[in-house]
């Protein structure tokens, strides 16, 4: 992933009550659905106990617009009804990066 910095990091952080199969469901039609929308740059995820998502944004109006999302909230809803234990959002803003890639 290259984006043009600075650009916004939203970082989910989240225990689950228990393993969900419609959990895991929910999560890629959310990653579908960020997908389409204006200022979406990509996403990272992982979960064993802890589940860490990071999503990408260019600007911070586009994260509000997707937290606003009819569908997004909704999934919000279920995740509070029936999944989390416990949760946080951090929003973060990115102005440099850099990695590392072995070469084979």
């Amino acid at each position: 992933m290259t984006n043009t910095k600075p650009y916004y990091a939203v970082i989910f952080t989240s225990l689950l009550h228990e393993n969900d199969p419609d959990y895991d469901i929910m999560a890629q039609k959310m990653i579908t659905l960020a997908n389409t929308q204006p200022g979406f740059l990509g996403v990272e995820s992982a979960r064993n106990e802890l589940g860490i998502t990071v999503s990408y944004w260019e600007d911070l109006a586009s994260i509000v617009n997707w937290k606003r999302h009819t569908e997004h909230i909704a999934a919000q809803q279920k995740g509070i009804k029936d999944w989390y234990n416990w949760y946080k959002v951090r929003i973060c803003k990115v102005e440099r990066e850099y990695e590392f890639s072995k070469k084979e």
